[in-house]
């Protein structure tokens, strides 16, 4: 009985329209929204690297070998597994214009490439026909930048290492070029036949050759990985196929979304603080009919029951619009993210992203609305009529707290549950719960100093009668400071991280880091190359090292992955070396390094990564080299410095373990700014076939890439912002008739217009600074352990983000209050305080 007539309450209020949930309507559709639009998108990109995972990796499978091709019995093996075999390489050189030189990643294609898909050359000609060349001179496909940067065109002559080659074509599509993951330099191909006998492939040279497999329809990809991995060189080769053809995209997108989903969550959280601002500015409203109706002998359930139906069915359309619109904004933006992504996308609404983004909304909503709902509930009626002024107080009754607990336990499950990262999820739900409650904490503060300084005698009574409001009961202080703090909290962490990268990056790193990294220095170049360095006057410093490339396959005779997990030492092939006698500035920090009549394979590993992998003195490790597994024991650890930039390796060797492996030298140059040119051209002209990286190139890319997560993340702040905004407008908006009173008691004892809207913008600019350097505080602490903790470098306040954070503050209260302190200042006092009286 109480269910229907609760049900029939709430039917009649809604007839009444949604004045008084306009933000709870625009709270939860914003929130949902966003949520909905960047799952839809992350579940798009994830469906449209399936589907499109041969044409991504070239074909049905891949099988990569380090710094060798595949042996004849090798290459049998996938040829009798396979339809149609292609095999690639893929490395690192310097493309030659005249005397001008490029760094670029040239791919060397065999007459079957590719598999699948089709490269996009303009003039259109088949590649084929471009790789053959002109008058005997094999052909080369370049990206455009290339072309820009040394001034090309089609028909030019240009050289990799001493080989001549002529320009075909422009390179406008490479069908597997997704897949290929993070390169320093723009895209060449030509024919592997082209480069036999220039020394560009010679054995421990740094290049990738690849096996693509086209595969009989219907082939368990899993089965044959295995069958793979125990037939053909002890495994030490890396596989890959048509279900990851792009791991790395599918894991950055998968990170990037987790985390935009997160930021996203945020938005809804402010959104909550308006949601349950709305319920309780509406319950406020209701008190004398929630008490008429407890006087004719309504019970608590009924009347629960009443309002919970009510908001419930309005919080239903809201996230029903939120879906709507989260699933049509991908579909409309699609033209734009197709040119802004290099993988497919699948432009159709899912499923489980809109499934994704109704719990979170319908979970946030009840976390929120709870509250206000069960302290009405409880309240008797005498109590409503006598704080009907100040609104509903007092906390709910324990049955309804331990329902928020479990709901605030069910969104953080589901939260994990979606994400492929469950730590990321469960230290952001962490953070944000410290804020929000630092928050709250903060807005009471800022209500108390107020209700302090409020008495101050010497004070302008403008400034009087502004602290006097914040610190009086009913303040705006913790919804302003919770709706408008947390979306400043978040600019602010994503401000100060990207200011302190940006200073690291760019000021920190060029003074520690080399000029030049110079790598496939052949054994009998190094000594040569050394002298030419070393006698410059214009170099500071001059580091060299022998160099292999080696995949981890076993620690104490099992997989590696098993003993350590997914560490990203594991994570394929890892620069190798070897040394008799520990390198210039070298720390071993456990164990000893070895002596020139040790005969057995010993290794030195970096300290830091051995302690996350779990690895101790006396670990048996099992190297793949050039196809060959070479078991060493770790007999020290030594600290490892990568943060300059400069040479590192994780795995150093004693000789004994690598006699004979063929190998290349790496090296890096420090060199002052005007010395640089000079001496690479020097060095190219005497050494065709070597490749030298600028530094500061790979530093501009790498920077390219952090503002492209830096902007996706701010836009996801600045949704936050909005949401804030509008809560905003909906406090605002809930306290016009609290102002409206105000303002005309005031008139009525004579102050003027001026002097209470004065008042007011005080009490907005207070407000709003209080709730900036709040953010600011809170922000600035977050971004503080992320560069402290997770990027192990030293922080600084960034004084110009800060000022924006505080000003955007100020800004936005100062911009919503005055909106509606204005439309309060135009009633005539008489009206206002005959309403009051009635």
């Amino acid at each position: 009985m109480s269910t229907r007539l609760a049900w029939t309450i709430a039917r009649r209020e809604l007839r009444a329209g949604v004045k008084g949930f306009r933000v709870l309507i625009l709270s939860l559709l914003l929130g949902v929204a966003a949520i909905a639009a960047v799952t839809s998108v992350r579940d798009g990109i994830s469906k449209g690297l399936a589907r499109e995972g041969a044409a991504l990796l070239g074909g049905d499978a891949e099988m990569e070998f380090t710094y060798r091709f595949a042996t004849e019995d090798e290459r049998a093996w996938m040829e009798d597994h396979s339809l149609a075999l292609s095999e690639i390489a893929d490395f690192r050189s310097m493309l030659g214009a005249g005397e001008d030189r490029a760094l670029t990643q040239v791919k060397a294609v065999d007459g079957a490439y590719p598999l699948i898909g089709t490269v996009g050359l303009s003039p259109d000609i088949p590649l084929s026909e471009a790789l053959a060349g002109q008058d005997g001179v094999p052909g080369i496909v370049l990206d455009r930048m290339l072309f820009e940067r040394l001034g090309l065109k089609i028909g030019d002559r240009v050289t990799l290492a001493d080989v001549p080659f002529v320009v075909m074509a422009e390179l406008t599509r490479e069908p597997d070029g997704a897949g290929a993951g993070f390169s320093l330099g723009p895209r060449s191909i030509t024919s592997l036949s082209a480069l036999q006998g220039s020394g560009l492939l010679a054995a421990g040279t740094l290049f990738e050759s690849a096996y693509r497999l086209d595969l009989p329809d219907n082939t368990d990809l899993e089965a044959l990985k295995t069958r793979a991995e125990a037939e053909v060189a002890s495994g030490g080769f890396r596989w890959r196929d048509s279900r990851n053809a792009a791991p790395g995209v599918n894991r950055f997108v998968d990170r990037l979304g987790s985390f935009l989903v997160l930021v996203g969550l945020a938005g809804l959280a402010v959104g909550g603080v308006g949601v349950s601002a709305a319920v309780r500015a509406y319950l406020d409203r209701k008190i004398s009919v929630i008490a008429t109706l407890k006087t004719l002998g309504a019970e608590r359930r009924t009347i629960f029951l009443a309002y919970a139906f009510q908001i419930g069915t309005l919080s239903g359309f809201a996230i029903l619009g939120g879906l709507i619109i989260g699933a049509l904004l991908p579909l409309i933006a699609f033209p734009i993210i197709r040119t802004l992504l290099p993988v497919p996308v699948e432009a159709t609404p899912h499923l489980m992203p809109l499934v994704e983004a109704a719990l979170y909304g319908f979970l946030a909503s009840a976390i929120f609305v709870l509250w206000p709902l069960a302290r009405a509930e409880r309240i008797r009626p005498a109590a409503l009529y006598r704080d009907a002024f100040f609104g509903l107080k007092g906390w709910p009754r324990w049955p309804y707290l331990v329902a928020i607990v479990l709901l605030i336990a069910s969104l953080v499950a589901v939260a994990v549950s979606f994400s492929d990262s469950k730590s990321l999820v469960l230290w952001a739900f962490v953070g944000l719960a410290v804020a929000f409650v630092f928050l709250v904490l903060a807005g009471r503060a800022l209500t108390a100093i107020a209700r302090r300084l409020s008495r101050w005698r010497g004070a302008p009574l403008p400034l009087r009668l502004a602290l006097g409001s914040i610190g009086g009961p009913g303040g705006e202080a913790v919804s302003v400071v919770l709706s408008l703090g947390l979306g400043l909290t978040v600019l602010s962490a994503i401000g100060q991280i990207d200011a302190n990268m940006r200073g690291a990056i760019a000021q920190e790193l060029p003074e520690r880091a080399p000029s030049y990294y110079v790598v496939d220095i052949q054994p009998d170049q190094i000594e040569g190359l050394t002298a030419r360095v070393t006698g410059d006057p214009g170099v500071t410093r001059f580091e060299s090292a022998p160099m292999l490339r080696g995949l981890i396959t076993q620690i104490n005779g099992r997989d590696a992955q098993e003993v350590a997990g997914p560490h990203w030492v594991l994570r394929g092939d890892r620069g190798i070396t070897y040394a008799e006698i520990p390198p210039d500035n070298t720390e071993v920090t456990e164990g000893t390094w070895w002596n020139s009549e040790d005969s057995t394979p010993q290794i030195s590993f970096a300290a830091e990564e051995a302690a996350e992998m779990g690895l101790k003195l006396g670990d048996e490790m099992t190297v793949n080299i050039l196809g060959r597994d070479i078991t060493g024991t770790i007999t020290s650890f030594r600290n490892v410095d990568f943060s300059g930039a400069g040479m590192g390796f994780v795995l150093t060797m004693n000789p004994v373990a690598l006699a004979g492996a063929p190998h290349t030298w790496i090296a890096t140059i420090y060199a002052e700014e005007e010395a640089e040119a000079p001496l690479i051209r020097d060095l190219a002209r005497a050494y065709p076939n070597i490749t030298t990286i600028r530094v500061r190139d790979a530093i501009d890319r790498v920077v390219s890439v952090l503002q492209s997560i830096a902007s996706a993340t701010t836009l996801g702040a600045i949704a936050t912002l909005v949401t804030g905004a509008v809560v905003l407008i909906g406090t605002a908006a809930a306290g016009e008739e609290r102002r409206r009173y105000e303002a005309a008691v005031l008139k009525t004892l004579g102050a003027r217009r001026a002097r209470i809207l004065a008042s007011f913008a005080l009490r907005a600019l207070i407000l709003g600074l209080g709730a900036g350097i709040v953010a600011l505080v809170t922000g600035a602490t977050a971004a503080w352990a992320v560069i402290h903790f997770v990027m192990e470098a030293d922080f600084s306040l960034s004084l110009g983000a800060a000022l924006w954070i505080i000003l955007g503050g100020v800004f936005v209260t100062s911009l919503t209050s005055l909106l509606f302190s204005w439309r309060a200042m135009r009633v005539r006092p008489a009206r206002v305080l005959r309403s009051a009286e009635t």
